[in-house]
C-alpha cells in the first residue's frame, strides 16, 4: 500500500514520498508528514540479527513506498559504506550507567551524516522517478553540523548545486573550517551576520517566494532542502533508534519488549521527532527526554504549553542547538492537534507574526511521551569533566547537554531503573576547545585549536578522525559574507539569475 505525505498546513496537499523529498517544503510553507505511521511488524529476534544497512531497509521501505526495493537498497548501500569509520555505523558505548549511541562515525563526525549520507541518493533517485529535468538547488541553513554534512553529501553530485548559509559568529572554529574549505564546483557557502534563526527564516522565505520560483524554473533550476524539514532527512533518522534497541536486545542488555528511554539533545526538534515516530511504529520506548541548552525554548514549551521565541538568543558551547525556532516541532503540533492542518496553520501564523503560540490543554495532554529540561553552560562543562574523570570516556558539549538533562530526569522522577540511551550527536573533536576547557581551562587555554585536537587524542586515547586531519591545512575556498536581507541576492548571483 502506498503511503502518502500531507502538508501540515493544508490537508488537501498530498505527495508521494519521492515528490515530498524533491519539494522539501510544501507549497504553502508547511512540512510534509506521513498520513499514517506504519507499524514496525518485524519480530525483534529477526531485527537483532540485522546489520545497520538491513535495519535501514526494514524501516525506510515502510515510509518510502514509491521507491522500488532495488532503488532503496542501492541508496542504502551507497550511503552506509566505508565513509563510516566503524562497521556498526552507530555503536553503543556503556558509560556511567547509561548507553551512549555514537552517531558521529561518518565523514563529518556529527549525527547529520546518518541522514545526509543517504539524502543525495534519495533525491537523485526521486528526480529520475519524477522525470525532473531541472538542476536541483539544495538550499540549506545550518547551525553548524547540517551544513558540512550536506556539503559533503552533495559535493560534485551531478544535477545538483548546494548553497549553505551559516551564522558567521555562531559556529565552532572546527565547524566553520569544515564548511569554508569544502571542495566541489557545485558548492557555495555563505556566512551571514546574524543567527541561525535568521538564516533559517531567510531560506524558508525563498522556498515560498513564487516569483523566485518562476525565475529559477526559467533558468532550469528548482529548490529542494537538505534541512530536517525534508522528509528525506527525517526518515533515515528513525533507523538508528530501531537499531539501538535491537542491539541492546541482541547483547542481552534488555529483555524482549522491555521499554527504554532515549535522551536526545535537540534544537530543531528533528532528531527527537524521529524517536517519536519510532515509538509510534511500535518500538518499546518509555520516555522521550528532550534536552535543551540555555536557549531553552523547547523546555519552556513542554513545561507550559506556550512556545515563545521572543527572548534573548544565547551563544553557547553547544552551538548546533542555539535555535529559537524549532522547525520540526510543527510536525508534532500537527499530530497532537489531531492532524488538523487548519489549527496547525493558525498556530504557525501566530508564531510568524507574534513570535508565540499556546496549545490547548487537550493538545498538551498528548505530550505525555515527553520529558523536557535543559542544562546550563556550567553544568555542561561539569558533565564532560566528571564523565571523563570517572570513566575516561570523552563526550562533546551537545551530548553533555543530554547527559545533564538525564541527571535532572532521574532526580525529578526517581526513575533510575529504566535502561536509557543517550544520543551522542557529535565527536568531541568537533568542539575541541569547549571540551578541553571543561577538562582544565587553565591548563589548555594557551594551546591552538589543532594543538588541542592532538592533546584530546592523547588523554582520551582516541585516534584523531580523518575529518579533522583533512582540514588542518586546507585552503579556504568560500569567503562570502552577507546580511540576512541579502540572502536572496547572493543566491541569484551564484546561480546567475537576473
Amino acid at each position: 500500500m502506498e503511503l502518502l505525505y500531507a502538508s501540515t498546513r493544508n490537508g488537501d496537499e498530498k505527495a508521494t514520498a519521492s515528490e515530498a523529498i524533491l519539494k522539501g517544503l510544501a507549497s504553502d510553507g508547511g512540512l510534509f508528514v506521513p498520513t499514517e505511521i506504519p507499524a514496525l511488524d518485524v519480530d525483534l529476534d529477526d531485527l537483532a540479527k540485522m546489520t545497520y544497512q538491513e535495519t535501514a531497509y526494514t524501516v525506510m521501505h515502510k515510509f518510502l513506498t514509491d521507491f522500488t526495493e532495488e532503488e532503496l537498497k542501492n541508496c542504502i548501500t551507497a550511503a552506509y559504506d566505508s565513509k563510516f569509520d566503524t562497521e556498526e555505523i552507530a555503536p553503543l558505548v556503556n558509560a556511567d550507567g547509561a548507553y551512549y549511541l555514537e552517531l558521529f562515525h561518518g565523514p563529518t563526525i556529527a549525527f547529520k551524516d546518518m541522514a545526509l549520507s543517504i539524502l543525495p541518493h534519495l533525491l537523485i533517485t526521486a528526480a529520475r522517478k519524477n522525470n525532473i529535468q531541472n538542476e536541483i538547488v539544495i538550499l540549506t541553513a545550518t547551525s553548524g553540523d547540517t551544513g558540512k554534512a550536506a556539503l559533503s553529501g552533495f559535493a560534485d553530485v551531478k544535477g545538483t548545486r548546494i548553497i549553505v548559509f551559516y551564522p558567521k559568529n555562531g559556529v565552532s572554529p572546527i565547524q566553520e573550517k569544515q564548511m569554508v574549505t569544502q571542495k566541489g564546483a557545485n558548492t557555495f557557502v555563505v556566512g551571514i551576520n546574524g543567527n541561525f534563526d535568521q538564516a533559517q527564516t531567510g531560506v524558508k522565505q525563498m522556498f515560498s517566494d513564487s516569483d523566485l520560483g518562476r525565475a529559477l524554473a526559467e533558468s532550469g533550476y528548482q529548490f529542494s532542502s537538505a534541512n530536517s524539514i525534508n522528509i528525506g532527512r527525517l526518515v533515515p533518522q528513525i533507523v538508528y533508534y530501531v537499531y539501538a534497541y535491537a542491539k541492546l536486545y541482541a547483547n542481552g542488555e534488555i529483555t524482549k519488549g522491555e521499554k527504554i528511554n532515549f535522551v536526545v539533545p535537540t534544537g530543531n526538534f528533528g532528531n527527537i521527532l524521529a524517536a517519536f515516530y519510532a515509538k509510534h511504529m511500535g518500538l518499546p520506548i518509555a520516555k522521550l527526554i528532550c534536552a535543551s541548552n540555555e536557549n531553552k525554548v523547547l523546555y519552556d514549551f513542554f513545561s507550559t504549553g506556550v512556545y515563545d521565541k521572543n527572548r534573548e538568543f544565547i551563544l553557547t558551547s553547544s552551538p548546533s542547538m542555539d535555535i529559537l525556532i524549532s522547525s520540526n516541532l510543527e510536525r508534532l503540533i500537527y499530530r497532537i492537534a489531531g492532524d488538523d492542518a487548519e489549527k496547525n496553520a493558525e498556530l504557525m501564523k501566530a508564531l510568524s507574526t507574534e513570535g508565540t503560540y499556546k496549545i490547548s490543554e487537550a493538545m498538551k495532554s498528548e505530550l505525555k511521551d515527553f520529558y523536557g529540561n535543559y542544562t546550563t553552560e556550567e553544568k555542561t562543562a561539569q558533565v564532560i569533566r566528571d564523565l571523563y574523570k570517572n570513566t575516561g570516556y570523552m563526550i562533546d558539549t551537545h551530548t553533555a547537554v543530554a547527559a545533564g538533562v538525564y541527571d535532572a530526569y532521574q532526580s525529578d522522577t526517581q526513575d533510575t531503573q529504566t535502561k536509557t540511551v543517550i544520543v551522542s550527536t557529535a565527536s568531541p573533536f568537533k568542539f575541541t576547545r569547549s571540551v578541553m576547557d571543561a577538562i582544565d581551562k587553565e591548563k589548555y587555554d594557551s594551546m591552538t585549536d589543532f594543538e588541542l585536537v592532538y592533546e584530546l587524542s592523547r588523554i582520551a586515547n582516541v585516534t584523531v578522525p580523518p575529518a579533522i586531519e583533512t582540514i588542518r591545512n586546507a585552503k579556504v575556498l568560500h569567503d562570502t559574507v552577507c546580511e540576512p536581507n541579502e540572502m536572496e541576492d547572493v543566491v541569484k548571483k551564484f546561480l546567475k539569475i537576473e
